[in-house]
């Protein structure tokens, strides 16, 4: 294929996407500019402006896979009023004005995975809604759509790579700076407008017929001849491994059921993609006919080690994940096993719908199983304990280490991922701070990473004017890399990891202070504060003198975490102005 071809019938496939998903791209190049302007602004905005920017820009990528399912929906129909289509979107568009104000009010855990549940369920009902109820061949149709997806990636890594080339040449050659953000903003056009763009120029349309001959002859390679016999000998190196599990009765815990977990569902995926041909070959038919049988006492030894950890540390979501993917593996496994005729566009419906009830709350959500788990298992360790007098909390300053320790997971989970007041028979306004007037014991973090409170300030936009009269020098700290001559006269460095700042004059240190302080004084005065209007620049200044130099340093913003047991303060990200006079 010669050059013009080519770009003809790249021309012709955006033409065409457009055309069939006008509201899709549009979102897509919608949600390209989003994230552009928070990277322009990320400096010199409040941190509630970019969050609430960042979740705009995931609501707009939430309607990405909303407007395709709405649009293949009424393609099937092949028959439907223009005017129908267009109250669907204008219906799309207060679902996702409703979900930002009430299901996205943060970036919490409980937002971030009920959004990543919704999007998995609209992804896949993307799938299967051309061909739900009476077409066949839907795996078929899968793997074109896959073949498709992997052609678009190929294309949009060459083309970035091309532009990035481009960018660099131009910069090192030709001597015109291009900022560092600019490969950032290539990438983002590539693969939230381009790629999008092109997959859907490609995507069969809904009256295409696909049949064995359709099946591609690489794909079919793959699978048969790589992929099954790897499965295969893992399927028997697992088996062995069952064995010494029953010979030395040392049974499994934590990684096992994490590898038995994956290669079920590749192995669940295979059998899905070699369905249309699976007859032909022989190989393939006793794989799709005995496989599923034999997967399934390993099945079992997986339920059996996630039932270890569950019964030691309770249900929290991602176990609640692990065990619902599980389950519907298992289900699958069970179908291929005893089902006599295959209608496999079952497997992604089934697998949405419990995505969705796993997300959007009710008694069966993981949020409120995992609630529930770990309220009975902090009820155990306290009845265990007698701690619990007629529903009633008692002290008891003789716990062991073990339960002080179990205790404080729990709360720290309802802390961290839900809320304090969702612990059962705590106070509803119980705070970390309480749980020796409650319990008799501090609340401890030494086990977990995740007991720290973060906090961060920015400098209110004020307009306002820095008086320098008093200073030689002002430096800016986004500069300061490895150190910074000043005219030789005087060096400043600073350390991100200690984060102690240093000016030295030659080899003799002039003035030396610990930033830790000025985020332990903004803590103390305005709390753990991660969001709101920026702090007034004084609030923001420190100044110090000594015999030598005379000191000013003007924040910017300042990010760092506390230590909810020691108080002991920790900077992660600190920009700065440094105003310098060198008596």
């Amino acid at each position: 294929m010669n050059i013009t071809k080519y770009i003809s019938n790249l021309v012709k496939s955006v033409y065409k996407s457009i055309k069939r998903f006008p509201v899709t791209i549009t979102l897509s190049t919608f949600f390209v500019i989003m994230m552009i302007i928070i990277s322009e602004i990320r400096l010199t905005s409040s941190l509630s402006l970019i969050k609430d920017l960042n979740r705009a820009a995931m609501i707009l990528a939430l309607g990405i896979p909303i407007s395709l399912c709405i649009k293949l929906f009424y393609e099937k129909k092949k028959t439907y009023k223009l005017w129908h289509l267009v109250c669907a979107f204008i219906v799309e568009a207060l679902i996702l004005i409703f979900y930002y104000f009430f299901l996205l009010k943060d970036l919490q855990m409980v937002s971030i995975t009920r959004y990543i549940g919704v999007n998995l369920t609209f992804y896949l009902a993307f799938f299967y809604i051309p061909y739900f109820k009476d077409k066949e061949n839907f795996e078929l149709y899968v793997i074109k759509v896959f073949g498709k997806l992997f052609t678009t990636i190929i294309y949009s890594i060459v083309l970035y790579l091309g532009v990035a080339a481009i960018l660099a040449t131009i910069d090192k050659l030709l001597g015109v700076k291009i900022p560092s953000n600019f490969y950032y903003y290539s990438f983002l056009i590539v693969a939230g407008i381009f790629a999008p763009t092109y997959f859907l120029g490609s995507l069969p349309i809904i009256t295409e017929i696909f049949n064995k001959e359709s099946y591609p002859n690489i794909f079919k390679i793959l699978v048969i001849y790589i992929i099954m016999p790897l499965i295969s000998v893992y399927t028997t190196i697992l088996y062995i491994y069952f064995a010494k599990i029953i010979i030395t009765r040392q049974w499994p815990v934590g990684l096992v059921s994490h590898l038995v977990l994956w290669y079920s569902i590749i192995s669940a995926a295979v059998l899905f993609f070699i369905y249309p041909i699976y007859k032909d070959k022989l190989f393939a038919k006793t794989f799709m006919t005995f496989f599923p049988k034999l997967i399934l006492p390993l099945m079992m030894l997986m339920f059996f080690s996630i039932g270890i950890r569950v019964n030691a540390y309770g249900i929290t979501e991602n176990r609640y994940y692990v065990i619902l993917l599980s389950l519907w593996v298992f289900g699958v496994m069970v179908y291929f096993a005893f089902t006599k005729k295959y209608k496999n566009i079952f497997l992604p419906i089934t697998l949405s719908v419990l995505v969705i009830i796993s997300v959007l709350g009710g008694p069966l959500s993981s949020y409120s199983v995992s609630k529930y788990s770990q309220n009975k298992r902090l009820e155990k360790i306290l009845l265990r304990n007698n701690m619990l007098k007629d529903k009633n909390i008692e002290k008891n300053s003789s716990v062991s280490e073990k339960d002080k320790n179990e205790i404080s997971r729990i709360v720290e989970y309802f802390n961290y991922n839900h809320s304090l007041k969702d612990i059962k028979y705590f106070p509803e306004d119980f705070k970390l701070e309480d749980m020796d007037k409650l319990l008799g014991f501090k609340y401890s973090n030494n086990l977990s990473p995740l007991a720290q409170e973060y906090f961060y300030f920015n400098v209110s936009q004020t307009g306002e004017p820095i008086d320098i009269s008093a200073y030689n020098y002002m430096v800016d700290s986004r500069y300061l890399y490895g150190g910074m001559q000043s005219n030789a006269q005087f060096k400043i460095k600073y350390d991100s990891n200690s984060n102690i700042l240093k000016i030295y004059q030659d080899k003799e240190v002039l003035y030396t202070k610990d930033m830790k302080e000025l985020g332990k004084n903004l803590v103390n005065k305005y709390g753990i504060r991660d969001k709101g209007e920026g702090i007034n620049p004084k609030e923001m200044s420190s100044e110090d003198e000594n015999s030598k130099v005379k000191v000013q340093i003007q924040m910017i913003n300042i990010a760092g975490s506390k230590d909810s047991s020691t108080g002991e303060i920790k900077i992660n990200a600190l920009d700065f102005y440094i105003l310098v006079k060198v008596k």
